[in-house]
């Protein structure tokens, strides 16, 4: 009986991945919204470029929905959206009757809305501290804790180069002052890509000064006494692609309004019923809608893993790619919110550091909820309960 503990223990030692060896490491964790996977090969970006020959490259797999504040709030906490709660940048509140929208800060700053436990807090709550810059949920006191050091997108204005000057302020403090983790958030090329479309000029310029600005977080990073620890991970929510205003649908077109008692019309639409009688009826007349595909919560395809959220719609009806399902046609040239499967939806991944191999291109992608357990292994803490798995990425570490 001892020998076979003492065996199954040697298992769990031998299966387990060990926590990382060096355990006053750095990570600085930066996320380009909408840097879509192919950006860092299409584009001149000699720092990305570099990233990819002395650290890691990879194609990384948003979940769904392939929203902004769903995806970094999954990044956060390792758990898809239908788990940590934030199913998409607008819903109902099915027992208050509000409506979470991102832009309504007296509702979409309530803790109640954001389950989980983010890389902050579990920083944290090891005895590490941590940073954020503009992080999804890190300006909401979830678990009652805001991260050791943060800043209210909704009141605070940074410009870009001022955030990269920011995370070199908090890395230059005492030692026992000092965050482990620091993760920035930077708005671009999603704000370019949105209007003026997915790949073009704009965008382009957008993500080439987004490399010159990583370039010198990297060089300013290289000048702290404790470089050789630092480990900079460049990588985003989502992809975008183009939209065009004749491929639309609208809703009034397809749906009694009637039936609906309310449409978070985002990509996927959630669709509300107004009466428990006409979610089939809703559902029916999207089934013969072109470029749309409709399911009730119930029946969502098992790989979306969505639909089991309190807050989800009666009915969702998810666009192809490109395709508009709204009241009226969006005024931008490029979006994104579609089946997180498709290749316009990937995002670029970039890592460099003393963890990361040299000039590895890791041949398969992997999901974006292994980033959690990968960023407590280089702290060395032990990660929350998470939907990712360190196994899907270990191939990155040296």
């Amino acid at each position: 009986m001892f020998r076979s503990f003492i065996a199954c223990l040697l298992a769990l030692v031998i299966c387990c991945p060990t926590l990382a060896a060096d355990d006053d490491s750095y990570v600085v964790l930066v996320s380009l919204d909408g840097f879509r996977w192919d950006y860092a090969d299409a584009f001149d970006v000699p720092f990305f470029d570099r990233m990819a020959r002395e650290g890691c490259a990879a194609v990384m797999e948003p979940s769904f929905p392939t929203k902004t504040f769903p995806n970094h709030y999954t990044l956060a906490t390792g758990l898809v959206p239908d788990h940590h709660g934030i199913i998409g940048n607008q819903f109902l509140d099915q027992q208050t009757g509000k409506v979470f929208s991102i832009g309504d800060t007296t509702v979409s700053h309530n803790p109640r809305y954001f389950r989980g436990e983010p890389l902050w807090n579990t920083a944290m709550r090891q005895g590490l501290k941590a940073a954020t810059i503009f992080w999804v949920g890190s300006d909401v006191p979830v678990q009652g804790m805001h991260p050791t050091y943060w800043h209210n997108y909704a009141t605070e204005k940074i410009k870009f180069p001022d955030r990269v000057s920011e995370a070199i302020r908090l890395l230059q403090l005492p030692e026992q002052e000092r965050p482990r983790l620091v993760m920035m958030y930077f708005e671009e090329p999603d704000a370019s890509g949105h209007r003026y479309g997915a790949v073009n000029s704009h965008t382009r310029r957008a993500t080439e000064y987004m490399d010159s600005l990583m370039a010198v977080l990297w060089q300013r990073l290289q000048t702290l006494p404790f470089a050789d620890k630092i480990n900079l991970i460049v990588t985003g929510d989502h992809g975008m692609t183009d939209v065009d205003p004749k491929r639309f649908i609208n809703i009034n077109d397809v749906l009694p309004q009637r039936w609906v008692k309310r449409c978070c019309n985002d990509f996927p639409t959630l669709i509300y019923a107004s009466a428990p009688q006409y979610v089939d009826s809703i559902c029916d007349a999207l089934q013969h809608v072109d470029h749309l595909r409709a399911w009730k919560r119930d029946a969502i395809p098992a790989y979306l893993r969505f639909g089991t959220d309190p807050n989800m719609g009666d009915v969702i009806a998810l666009p192809d790619e490109g395709w508009v399902f709204a009241y009226a046609p969006k005024k931008e040239l490029g979006s994104h919110g579609y089946d997180h499967l498709v290749a316009d939806m990937q995002v670029a991944f970039r890592a460099i550091g003393p963890a990361f191999k040299s000039g590895y291109a890791k041949p398969d992608r992997f999901r974006n909820v292994c980033l959690y357990p990968l960023v407590c292994h280089l702290l060395g803490i032990a990660p929350a309960p998470n939907d990712g798995a360190l196994s899907e990425v270990s191939d990155l570490l040296r």
